[in-house]
C-alpha cells in the first residue's frame, strides 16, 4: 500500500486492469435516491477521483439512463486522460424492461457510448441475467458481446446477477475466457457471505470478482433499507438489531459492513453508491482506516452473533 492517502488498487482478473479497492456506484447519479444537481454530481466524481477510486459502475437502467449521461459530464469535466480512469456498464436491462437479444445489445452499447461521451467502455456487463433466458445469454448474448469486445468498443465482458448459481451455469457452457468479469451484489456482506464459496471456482474459470452492495442495499445503515427492499421481515429486523448495538457502542455498521467486504483481497471491487462528496470522504476514509489497523474483529464478532439466526439467507431473484 503506497502511503499517498490514497486507497489500493487490485488486479482484476486477467484483465490487467488494477481496479481502486472501492468502487464507484454510479446509479445515485441518476436520482435514483434522491435528486442530484450536475455540480454536485461533478464534486462527487472529482472527489472520487483525487483520492484514487478509478473505478466507475453505470447503467442504462440507472435513472432510465440518466446515470450514463451525468457521469460522461462528470467524467468529461475531470479533463484527465481516458486511461486514468476505468468505465463500466451494462446492458439488457432498460427502464421499459428486459431484452437480451443480439440486436438490443449491440445496439445499446453504441447508445450508453453517447451517453458517456466516451469511444470505449472498459467494461460492458450483461445486467440481471437472471431475468432472461440463460440458454439465450450463452448462445446469443455472450457472442454478441464478443463481437462488440472485437470491435474495440469495450475492452472486456461481464455478467451480473443476484443468485450465485447463474455464474456456474453460464461459465459451465461458454469457452474458457469467453468471460472476463462477474458482478455479485449482496453475496458478501456481513448478514451474507456466500459468494466467498464461490471464489475459487471463479479464480479457476480466470475471472475477475466485483463485489456490490455491502451495505446489502440498506440493510446495514441506521435508517434501515427502503420500503422496496425484498428481503424477509426476519432479515430486516436482525440487521436493525445489528444497527441498533453499533449505534449504541458508538459504531457505525456501516463503516463496518464496508470495512468487512473490503477485507477479502480476492475480492477486486467493493462497489458503492455515491452521491455526495462527504460520502466519498467517508468511503476512502473507512478504506485507508481498514489498511491502517485492521477489522474491528470485537464489534464484528457481536454483529455476527446477532445475525447468526439469518446468516446466509437471501432472497428470490429472475424467473429461473
Amino acid at each position: 500500500m503506497e502511503n499517498n492517502g490514497k486507497i489500493e488498487r487490485r488486479d482484476l482478473g486477467k484483465t490487467g486492469l488494477k481496479l481502486s479497492s472501492v468502487g464507484f456506484g454510479a446509479s445515485p447519479l441518476g436520482n435514483v435516491f434522491g435528486p442530484i444537481s450536475d455540480d454536485q454530481a461533478i464534486a462527487t466524481v472529482s472527489q472520487a477521483f483525487n483520492s484514487g477510486i478509478n473505478f466507475f459502475d453505470t447503467s442504462p437502467y440507472y435513472g432510465a439512463t440518466l446515470s450514463e449521461t451525468m457521469l460522461g459530464k462528470c467524467l468529461k469535466a475531470l479533463g484527465v486522460p481516458r486511461d486514468q480512469y476505468i468505465v463500466a456498464t451494462k446492458c439488457g436491462r432498460y427502464n421499459e424492461g428486459f431484452d437480451f437479444s443480439a440486436e438490443r445489445v449491440t445496439k445499446s452499447i453504441d447508445e450508453s457510448l453517447e451517453r458517456l461521451q466516451l469511444d470505449y467502455v472498459d467494461i460492458l456487463q450483461c445486467h440481471d441475467i437472471e431475468f432472461g433466458s440463460l440458454d439465450q445469454i450463452v448462445n446469443e448474448t455472450i457472442p454478441a458481446l464478443q463481437r462488440i469486445k472485437e470491435s474495440g468498443k469495450t475492452r472486456f465482458i461481464g455478467i451480473t446477477g443476484l443468485p450465485l448459481d447463474i455464474y456456474t451455469y453460464v461459465l459451465d457452457r461458454v469457452p474458457p475466457g469467453t468471460i472476463d468479469v462477474i458482478l455479485s451484489y449482496c453475496h458478501f456482506c456481513i448478514n451474507d457471505s456466500t459468494l466467498e464459496d464461490l471464489l475459487p471456482y471463479l479464480k479457476s474459470k480466470g475471472v475477475g470478482v466485483i463485489n456490490a452492495s455491502p451495505l446489502s442495499m440498506g440493510l446495514h445503515t441506521e435508517n434501515g433499507p427502503p420500503e422496496w427492499h425484498p428481503a424477509s421481515d426476519e432479515i430486516k429486523a436482525a440487521c436493525r438489531a445489528a444497527a441498533e448495538y453499533c449505534k449504541q457502542n458508538g459504531k457505525s455498521v456501516s463503516k463496518l459492513a464496508l470495512q468487512y467486504s473490503l477485507s477479502n483481497k480476492e475480492l477486486s471491487t467493493v462497489l458503492v453508491g455515491m452521491n455526495s462528496v462527504k460520502q466519498v470522504e467517508e468511503n476512502v476514509a473507512a478504506a485507508l482506516e481498514l489498511e491502517a489497523t485492521g477489522l474491528d474483529e470485537a464489534t464484528l464478532s457481536k454483529v455476527a452473533d446477532i445475525l447468526k439466526p439469518v446468516k446466509n439467507q437471501t432472497w428470490p431473484s429472475g424467473i429461473q
